[in-house]
């Protein structure tokens, strides 16, 4: 199995992303949305639209981040991820990714603007090949890499999934 995740990393020209796992971005909408026409929480203006591929393999994770605007996670290839997402009043949704429909898995998932949220590999699963689409478009100006303790501080009741999705 690590042979065809390193063929998928090689083949789709993945790279290292700063929250875990690998990327590359794929789409960036050629119109933009001027910051006038954006929520106050953007500042400067946004592609309509960004898509990315995202990978992680077993042991990798995906850590708690939020980001301003939507992100519409779609399963590709592999086997189940788990999405961990809480919301701005500490409600924890977990959500698996995957093909299984009778199991609950899901082929596509949102996480609304402003969560924190990140995922992981359910047990058992080799690898994920996923995408990831959000509008407006994503910029690095608007994520946040959550930081364990004001997270621990803010959803205590959430602990073990945020010591294991942070450092």
């Amino acid at each position: 199995m690590l042979e065809e995740v390193d063929e998928l990393v090689a083949r789709l020209n993945l790279v290292p992303h700063p929250e875990g796992g690998f990327y590359r971005e794929t789409y960036r909408a050629n119109e933009t949305i001027p910051d006038t026409g954006l929520p106050p929480r953007f500042h400067g203006s946004r592609a309509v639209s960004t898509a990315i591929f995202y990978l992680l393999r077993t042991g990798d994770r995906s850590k708690l981040h939020r980001i301003k605007s939507d992100e519409i996670w779609h399963f590709y290839k592999g086997d189940p991820l788990a999405i961990i997402a809480i919301a701005p009043d500490g409600q924890l949704t977990e959500t698996t990714l995957g093909r299984d429909f009778g199991q609950g898995q899901v082929p596509q998932h949102v996480v609304p603007a402003g969560h924190w949220f990140g995922a992981i590999p359910a047990p058992g699963s080799a690898y994920a090949l996923t995408g990831c689409t959000v509008a407006p478009g994503f910029d690095f100006a608007d994520f946040e890499l959550g930081a364990r303790g004001t997270l621990l501080s803010a959803y205590p009741q959430h602990r073990g999934w945020i010591e294991k999705l942070t450092d």
